[in-house]
């Protein structure tokens, strides 16, 4: 046995305490803490109902108050989101002031507001993408509403930009809630161009060192990946991911991995393949179609079974 287990309640006690103490993951600095993850959920929350008022909410979006919602939402962000970064900030800081801090966090949300009306337009061409894009969809109100590539794209775009501002713990958080909603695992570090589209989405990976060009559609179970992570904390900051050029088609379960590897533009990835260099733009690349074997059985006058195979 790894140990005995023991039932003084005591000594499970002073065995838990002493863990907090001997391990800093246990302990925060100066009574720090870290950013609130149901805080930042609600700040997605209203992030999203900012940029598709009347979808997410059980109450009729008037046109007439929109600069009363508009400006009472961006206000409500502005200082949810700058008391999240300020307690992200602080649980970080060993070097600055408790004013110099508040300051930066004043100032990031100040420029993560002043960038919400482009990420919208972003937003609005990504839901154009998956009407244009599948032939199922009914309407892009129906988008919106009801796909998860919606969903986890509108996501990473607000947490990317809070990457790009280096702030600590929020953008991962953002971009693992939308994981555990819809399946897809797009780090916020992740650079991707507009009219980008996720169909279905189940399985999907994209990696923080991800390029992604314009007009690039993604089905379900893509891995954009690293060749190997057996290096840790030594591949931080190393570009570890591939570049996917504009005008890319990436069909289900294909796999691509590498820093190196580029896919260039206009090309299309078919599914199931397993990609670790690069692809020449205006390439198409498939697997060859496995052998199938089909078995009918035919029951003849006697009540025997005739046998009859046949492959593809």
């Amino acid at each position: 046995m790894a140990g005995e287990i023991t039932t003084d309640f005591d000594q499970v006690v002073e065995k838990i305490t002493r863990n907090y103490i001997s391990d800093e993951v246990f302990v925060t600095k100066d009574n720090r803490r870290l950013p609130g993850r149901s805080s930042i959920i609600i700040l997605i929350k209203r992030l999203r109902s900012l940029m598709f008022p009347g979808y997410f909410e059980e109450k009729n979006f008037e046109y007439q108050d929109a600069r009363y919602f508009v400006g009472n939402t961006l206000n409500s962000i502005r200082r949810e989101l700058r008391q999240q970064v300020e307690t992200a900030l602080l649980y970080t800081n060993d070097s600055h002031t408790r004013e110099q801090v508040a300051e930066k966090s004043d100032a990031i949300a100040k420029h993560f507001i002043g960038k919400l009306a482009e990420i919208q337009s972003l937003l609005l061409k990504d839901v154009q993408a998956g009407f244009d894009g599948d032939p199922a969809a009914k309407s892009r109100q129906e988008i919106i509403s009801s796909y998860p590539g919606v969903f986890a794209i509108f996501v990473y775009r607000m947490a990317h930009e809070l990457y790009l501002q280096q702030v600590p713990f929020i953008p991962r958080i953002m971009s693992e809630y939308a994981h555990s909603r819809t399946g897809i695992d797009i780090n916020p570090g992740a650079v991707i161009g507009e009219y980008f589209f996720i169909d279905h989405g189940t399985g999907v990976v994209i990696g923080e060192t991800t390029k992604i060009g314009d007009n690039v559609k993604l089905y379900q179970g893509v891995t954009l990946g690293a060749l190997s992570t057996r290096k840790g904390q030594l591949l931080a900051d190393v570009k570890r991911h591939p570049t996917i050029e504009n005008n890319v088609t990436i069909y289900s379960g294909a796999t691509i991995l590498g820093g190196e590897t580029v896919i260039g533009a206009n090309s299309i990835i078919g599914g199931n393949t397993f990609i670790t260099e690069s692809v020449p733009a205006y390439t198409k690349v498939s697997l060859k179609a496995p052998e199938m074997v089909f078995q009918v059985d035919t029951p003849k006058d006697d009540g025997q079974v005739w046998m009859w195979d046949w492959v593809i």
